[in-house]
């Protein structure tokens, strides 16, 4: 018998209910169609040419070789500062700061070291589709608990109700992806109190840290100290810089967090993107592209707001991120991924069900949309929103 005839081994799922997930449908299908795509969460415009030209620098002069685990000094140093700058808590580059090969490898990483076979976690739904995979590779259990329909508030009798004794660890998204809310100062203190007789561990996921609108303040978890002692703090520079195919983020945690955290790192990336790093730390030293961040999206949230209501599709309100959830239930009757599919198909514009940030689903005449797009793709897909 030829060796390419014999029969492959058995291989048991690790992940037996993941499938494709519903973004790499929904961006196919807008390819396949010509759909405006509005769904998944990527800008289609280019990075400020100062941070390309630093990369081009940075490989010049020879920074192409493995860098330190944890990441180059320099990005850890410029990281600590702006955090302490921003949320008024210092972190040590040496021993606090990693940089990561994107915000889902940080999260993937931070529940390996801190969850094992049993451990109950709290995702608080919708959430990102990378959280419930992750905990399960981890061996442990996930705990789904409901942000409030329709405003995506914690519910936080529903949280006090889930945390057990077996609770390791409560995953956090602000601002939040789909709903696009952002958690209160007094929110943040309220899970604080609630956390603080138990020795359960805090995932903050902030990698819109810096999209908030309307005056909005982003809270971080390093701003409130009954937090930051127990928390992986998570960002990326791909969605503050526009350049999400880097696949740049970083961890902030207290020493003995990320020392367990860099047990694991190390053995999975162990580390990440030289002339990149190296980039981004010089690139850092000025604030202004991530201070005016906010700035930058809030109007293209509002001129994407703005066509919106030239449509018969509902705005929710859009505080951080950058999406943007509509209520289609004046549009169509059909359930979301169907609408979803109708909607690319014979309108040209991609959308993602929220439903999909739900275990099982849960319909709510909701979609997402993104308006991280130049305005002349804004402009496009409101045309055929438009005809709605």
């Amino acid at each position: 018998m030829q060796p390419d005839a014999l029969a492959t081994p058995a291989l048991p799922s690790r992940l037996p209910k993941v499938g494709t997930t519903v973004f790499t449908v929904m961006s196919a299908l807008a390819q396949q169609t010509g759909a405006v795509n509005l769904g998944q969460g990527f800008p289609d415009f280019d990075p400020d040419p100062a941070l390309l030209a630093h990369v081009a620098d940075a490989m010049r002069e020879g920074l192409n070789q493995y860098p330190p685990m944890a990441g180059v000094p320099a990005l850890r140093q410029r990281v600590a500062d702006k955090m302490q700058a921003l949320y008024g808590r210092r972190y040590e580059p040496e021993s606090e700061i990693t940089i990561t090969a994107g915000a889902t490898q940080a999260i993937l990483t931070a529940v390996l070291c801190g969850v094992g076979p049993g451990d109950e976690v709290i995702v608080l739904e919708p959430c990102y589709d990378s959280y419930a995979p992750a905990i399960e590779l981890a061996g442990g259990v996930v705990v789904r608990v409901p942000l409030t329909p329709g405003r995506f508030r914690p519910d936080f009798d529903r949280i006090a109700a889930a945390l057990t004794p077996r609770t390791r660890l409560v995953m956090l998204n602000s601002p939040h992806n789909p709903s696009a809310t952002v958690w209160t100062r007094a929110e943040m203190q309220r899970l604080a109190e609630l956390l603080a007789p138990t020795q359960t561990l805090l995932l903050s996921d902030e990698v819109y840290e810096h999209m908030v609108y309307d005056g909005v303040d982003h809270v971080s978890a390093a701003s409130v100290p009954g937090l930051a002692a127990r928390a992986f703090v998570v960002s990326s520079f791909g969605k503050t810089f526009h350049v999400t195919g880097w696949k740049v983020g970083y961890v902030a945690a207290p020493a003995a967090l990320s020392a367990e955290f860099r047990k694991v790192h190390q053995f999975n990336v162990f580390t990440v993107n030289t002339p990149m790093q190296h980039a981004l730390a010089r690139y850092l030293a000025d604030p202004g592209p991530y201070l005016g961040l906010g700035r930058f999206y809030e109007a293209k949230r509002d001129r994407f707001r703005a066509g919106l209501a030239r449509t018969r599709l509902r705005p929710l309100a859009s505080a951080g991120s950058y999406f943007q959830v509509v209520d289609y239930s004046a549009v169509s009757a059909l359930p979301e991924a169907g609408f979803c599919e109708w909607l690319t198909r014979e309108i040209g514009v991609a959308a993602i069900p929220l439903s999909a940030f739900y275990e099982g689903g849960f319909e709510q005449g909701l979609v997402r949309l993104c308006f991280a797009k130049r305005d002349e793709t804004l402009d496009a897909a409101l045309a055929r929103l438009q005809r709605l």
